[in-house]
């Protein structure tokens, strides 16, 4: 689901993926300016979600998710980015050991 109202969906949902809005991705400036705190989650607005809720985030973060969060026991971003580590050493280790055996 995409939206642009997360406030309003967000007792809905199971997994949060949050990033951040990219200043890259626009032609115009003033747009991204206008847009690139639209999407702050703070622990206010986690009141109506799920217990169970996983919230994540590719990393690095700029402000689009509040350091009060990081506490709250959905947030995963940090367990995605150490496991992510782990995926990436084992396909590498993977990739050495068939190209050893060429």
């Amino acid at each position: 689901m995409q939206t642009t109202d997360l406030e309003s969906v967000i007792g809905d949902l199971d997994v949060l993926y949050m990033t951040r809005i990219q200043r890259e991705r626009f032609f115009n400036e003033e747009e991204y300016l206008r847009l690139k705190d639209s999407y702050i989650l703070e622990p206010r607005k986690l009141e109506k979600a799920k217990q169970d809720l996983i919230i994540l985030h590719p990393l690095p973060r700029v402000n689009e998710i509040s350091v009060a969060v990081d506490d709250d026991p959905r947030a995963c971003y940090f367990k995605q980015a150490k496991y992510g580590k782990y995926i990436r050493m084992a396909l590498i280790l993977k990739l050495l050991k068939e190209a050893q055996e060429s």
